[in-house]
């Protein structure tokens, strides 16, 4: 029985290197896994995922996975998803249409919330009517469990913006709540 899966992380917590591997487990295996990302993301170009540590594979944009036929996606064993933050509630209601009615696993990878501790509309969607949700991990600077996403800049954690701004290590930290909520981005803010 297929299940829709969604695996939320902080920055840095290795969901893109986790897709990854899983869509590379399916080809190791003789299968055919459906790679995707959202059409947000161009920071590596429009048909590419990368991760932060330099895994790289081809991919199409789940604009146009959701305007495949059902007879094509049949043809794949599965469906992994990145940054599914970024789709929008009928993207991962049609993402649920190939689980329910097609029988193929889709595995989603993104983050829960942005850097104001607001959920993402993709990832509000998956929360509610996905299968199964599992954390991957990360750590705070304080060694503590990160779970918030703080945006900042040369003169700190920025708390007012737009929710969508793509960026990395230099404009993005995971930290526990604790500190995200005191503002502390690093020992020596203490």
């Amino acid at each position: 029985m297929a299940k829709l899966y969604f695996y939320y992380g902080a920055m840095g917590s290795s969901k893109t290197a986790n897709a990854l591997m899983a869509e590379y487990n399916y080809s190791e295996r003789g299968q055919k896994a459906l790679l995707a990302k959202t059409n947000i993301d161009t920071r590596d170009g429009a048909n590419v995922i990368r991760s932060r540590i330099g895994l790289e594979k081809e991919c199409v944009l789940l604009t146009d996975v959701c305007a495949m036929s059902d007879e094509q996606l049949k043809t794949y064993d599965a469906v992994i998803v990145d940054e599914i933050q970024f789709a929008t509630k009928d993207q991962v209601d049609f993402l649920a249409h190939i689980v329910d009615d097609l029988n193929v696993p889709v595995l989603c990878y993104g983050l829960r919330a942005d850097f104001q501790n607001n959920l993402f509309e993709g990832s509000e969607r998956l929360i509610a009517i996905c299968d199964e949700i599992r954390e991957v991990k990360t750590v705070c600077w304080c060694g503590k469990k990160a779970t918030c996403n703080a945006r900042y800049n040369e003169r700190g954690i920025v708390r007012v913006g737009s929710q969508i701004m793509l960026g990395a290590n230099d404009e993005y930290i995971a930290l526990c709540r604790k500190h995200f909520l005191q503002g502390k981005l690093r020992r020596e803010d203490e």
